[in-house]
């Protein structure tokens, strides 16, 4: 049997080249995919940023911790604990307290104390320190130079002098630097930031000059070669400006033994923590951000390698079972000359095992080089963390390797036993005619399969609707029903047809004969164009739901934002507006602990009753938005309570304890309700967003130009145009990059075996169909005319494939647009026409392609002659 499989192999080439392609693909997939999970396992611990040459910092409490009887649960807090003044003026008895504050300059700059830039360490290169309000040090990351001005949310600043990080400057034990000098042995600027030696050098340096400057920050610290800081784009103002900018201090760096500060913090019971050495990165803005990019990487090569696996196993089935189809003669023979059942199995499981090996290893070996060069593109898509990089993990290749071989067994396997009933009789067949395309087992499964994705949409939809919302959902579900209608195409494809074609053509006759070849050709464009549909068409049809509950929600006729946040004083200016009625409102973050056991996050907005019901529509199922006062909160559907007037235990966003009163209910949605506040129960929040209404009988024009005056440094869009660009409608949004690029990836897969699917299908079916081609030749028929029927035949075969996969697509969106009407969304379904449209006709090119190239060739043999 091995030497007939090798034989076989040998001669029938072409038969087994599709299969071996797809099969070398999915391995190089499945290899890429598993070396990119394992490199991102783990993500390598960053070490300090800002306060790597800190000797001790100390951290204001920020992550809530609640005790449950299955232990403590936590959730970082949205407005981190200030350190109290009693323990600052406990630490500074220890030694030198420096205290830190970060608050945003503009959308693309953050500010600090110049006194800080000591820890980093940062070395001035040119200018000289600020000394005035209006006068900063800018990192060199930050693109400015020293002289220029700069328009941020505070104010124009002048740029007095640029900084960056040098390597070499660390921190010993004790707080001493590694030169051998003590931290705190520095002059100090005017407005209390620290200077560096020489400063008087530079002060009669003009502005828009640029000075060299190489004294360091601390004379005292070693300092090495200057390095960009790569962490941040850095302002430094004054200690005294910073601390108009931002009040509230939750983190500070004493220079003091690291055991005498732990004494200090621990008896004051704040919950602020100590942190040095490899801990000081803690302190360090978002130091979980690798692991978090990690996640959402994992996430998107899991899916992707499991729509990979999907379509691989699909594709190498469907190939072996029809090569086994086209088999039959000759099965046929063999059993005539005496094989039996069980060698004719051996035999094809020999062959599948032949290509099994030689594809796997030539999958891995070309997912190696897919691999490096995948990651390049997440990360410059930035997906990915700027030093993510392919390791050198043995397990992706052996696992690809095994599951490739796995996927050539099991998909030959149910060919092998057609292949064994093979009945000797089959040799002497003329006609080539299916008798029974679709069989019992097979039509079992795909009723089955679509049996189990009807029983789990209807549950779903009757107990938890929103879950059909979740990207996880939408993106796994339409698998099942794909699967399904592709395992009963042979039973829908013949109806389509005789739907497409007119009564009495060839085409017809050809293609509902050999229902076998047409259901092998449909299957792919099937998968192809179900999963654009379904996917694409899922995201817009969210996007579309989300952005109707933002415009019937919006009542405003102007919007103000700002990423920095609005002061008191800008706030007073906007409400004095004449004719305006301002509605101004902050993020913030509500815990609750449900059942007992889980701590669950929900966003929330701070604001005023009264001004709020003024310019914004909050739909409600129970309750009056009235009622929210500073003892009640409005919350959704979703909540484990949500009854009106129960009172239910809150953690707020700076990890306050409280029992509030639930003064309304709102729907659940599509999962942007979060709940409702007043500003007393979101201390620590910012003012992000100002809606404006303008009231009858005012001018919107002077409203607007009004509005502009008071707040000149926030954007201002009107109701549209903030709409369109808060949440558009159709498309992806700007954080949507990851799910873009999985989407991307899958598609991209889903084309390339479909491609791969189509030429093997249609080059295996030509040489099979030489002899019927060759006779339409010899009854009249012309060579244009023959290559006319075969593309026909082709497109048909493509339209019918493509119909049905616009049925799974519409079934799918059909099951999410239920899902958002018992959501209380009223939204339309999104069909992505324009991306089906492209992906069919991708899909009619290749067929035709693959079928008339090789007819053509078939048909270069003279009418008549021997073949």
């Amino acid at each position: 049997m091995l030497t007939l499989a090798l034989r076989t192999l040998r001669c029938r080439w072409t038969t087994f080249t599709g299969s071996f392609v797809a099969l070398s693909l999915g391995v190089a997939l499945l290899t890429v995919m598993g070396l990119t999970l394992a490199s991102s396992l783990d993500a390598p611990e960053r070490a300090p940023e800002r306060f790597a040459a800190a000797p001790v910092v100390v951290q204001g409490e920020d992550t809530l911790r609640v005790p449950t009887r299955i232990g403590h649960r936590t959730q970082p807090l949205a407005h981190p604990r200030p350190i109290p003044p009693r323990t600052v003026a406990a630490l500074r008895e220890l030694g030198e307290v420096t205290q830190d504050r970060t608050f945003a300059v503009r959308d693309d700059l953050i500010g600090h104390p110049w006194s800080t830039a000591a820890f980093a360490p940062y070395h001035l290169t040119s200018g000289r320190p600020p000394r005035a309000a209006d006068e900063v040090v800018a990192a060199m990351d930050a693109g400015t130079t020293v002289g220029k001005r700069l328009r941020t949310t505070h104010g124009t600043v002048r740029v007095v002098g640029t900084a960056r990080v040098a390597d070499g400057g660390r921190v010993t034990d004790g707080g001493r630097a590694a030169g051998g000098g003590r931290v705190t042995e520095v002059g100090r600027a005017a407005g209390g930031a620290r200077a560096v030696d020489a400063v008087d050098a530079v002060d009669a340096v003009g502005a828009g000059h640029t000075v060299d400057a190489a004294p360091s920050v601390d004379a005292g610290r070693a300092v090495g070669t200057a390095r960009s800081p790569g962490f941040e784009r850095a302002l430094f103002y004054t200690d005294a400006r910073a601390a108009e900018l931002a009040p509230v201090s939750t983190q500070l760096v004493v220079e003091a033994e690291p055991e005498a500060v732990r004494r200090v913090v621990a008896s004051s019971g704040t919950g602020a923590r100590v942190l040095v050495g490899a801990e000081r990165r803690l302190a360090d803005a978002d130091p979980d951000r690798d692991a978090e990019a990690l996640t959402t990487l994992n996430a998107l090569f899991g899916t992707a390698g499991g729509v990979t696996g999907f379509v691989s196993v699909f594709v190498v089935a469907s190939t072996f079972a029809f090569a086994v189809a086209q088999r039959r003669r000759e099965f046929g023979l063999l059993r005539t000359t005496g094989a039996t059942p069980g060698q004719i199995r051996r035999t094809v499981l020999a062959e599948a095992l032949f290509v099994g090996v030689l594809a796997s290893a030539a999958g891995c070996a070309l997912g190696s080089y897919g691999a490096p060069w995948l990651a390049e593109r997440v990360v410059e898509g930035g997906v990915a963390p700027a030093w993510f990089t392919i390791g050198a993990p043995v397990w992706p290749y052996q696992m690809a390797f095994w599951t490739g071989l796995s996927v050539a067994l099991c998909g030959a396997t149910a060919a092998s036993w057609r292949a064994g009933r093979t009945a000797p009789t089959q040799a002497l067949r003329e006609a080539s005619a299916d008798e029974q395309p679709l069989t019992r087992t097979r039509l079992l499964c795909g009723a089955a399969l679509l049996l189990t994705a009807a029983v789990t949409l209807t549950v779903t939809l009757l107990t938890d609707p929103g879950d059909l919302l979740h990207r996880k959902t939408y993106t796994s579900r339409p698998l099942l029903l794909i699967t399904a209608t592709a395992l009963l195409s042979p039973l829908l494809v013949r109806p389509l047809i005789r739907l497409l074609t007119p009564r009495g053509m060839l085409v017809r006759a050809n293609t509902t004969t050999s229902l076998r070849r047409t259901a092998a050709l449909a299957a792919p464009v099937l998968v192809t164009v179900a999963l654009t549909g379904s996917l694409l068409g899922a995201t817009a049809t969210l996007n579309d739901a989300r952005a109707t509950e933002a415009r019937e929600r919006t009542r405003a006729d102007y919007v103000l934002t700002s990423a920095t946040g609005l002061d008191a004083r800008t706030l007073d200016r906007l409400r004095a507006v004449r004719g305006a009625e301002v509605s101004p409102t902050a993020s913030s973050e509500v815990y609750v602990l449900e059942e007992g056991v889980a701590l669950v996050k929900s966003e929330a907005r701070a604001a005023d009753p009264e001004r709020l019901a003024r310019t914004t529509a909050v739909p409600l199922t129970a309750g009056r938005l009235s009622d929210l006062s500073d003892d009640s909160i409005v919350v959704n559907e979703e909540w484990a309570r949500h009854e009106v007037g129960e009172h239910v235990t809150v953690w707020l966003g700076d990890g306050t304890r409280r029992s509030l009163r639930i003064a309304a209910v709102m729907p659940v949605g599509t999962g942007d309700n979060g709940v409702y506040v007043t500003p007393a129960n979101a201390r620590g929040a910012v003012v992000d967003r100002v809606e404006v209404r303008v009231r009858e009988g005012v001018e919107a024009m002077s409203v607007r130009a009004a509005l502009r005056s008071a707040a000149p440094r926030a954007t201002l869009l009107a109701r549209d145009a903030w709409l369109a660009a808060a949440h558009p409608a159709t498309g992806f949004t700007a954080a949507d990059a990851t799910t873009r690029l999985g989407y991307l990836l899958v598609l991209g897969v889903a084309l390339l075996y479909t491609a791969v699917s189509l030429v093997n299908t249609l080059l295996m079916a030509t040489s099979d169909r030489t002899r019927e081609l060759t006779a339409l030749r010899l009854a009249g028929a012309t060579h244009t005319q023959v290559l006319r029927l075969v593309a026909l035949e082709s497109l048909t075969v493509v339209a019918a494939g493509a119909i049905l996969g616009l049925l799974v697509t519409a079934l799918n969106l059909t099951g999410m647009w239920t899902a958002l009407g018992l959501q209380s969304v009223r939204s339309p379904i999104h069909v992505p026409w324009p991306e089906l449209g492209a992906t069919t006709a991708a899909c009619a090119v290749l067929a035709v392609v693959a079928a008339v190239v090789p007819a053509g060739l078939a048909l270069r043999c003279p009418v008549g002659g021997r073949h």
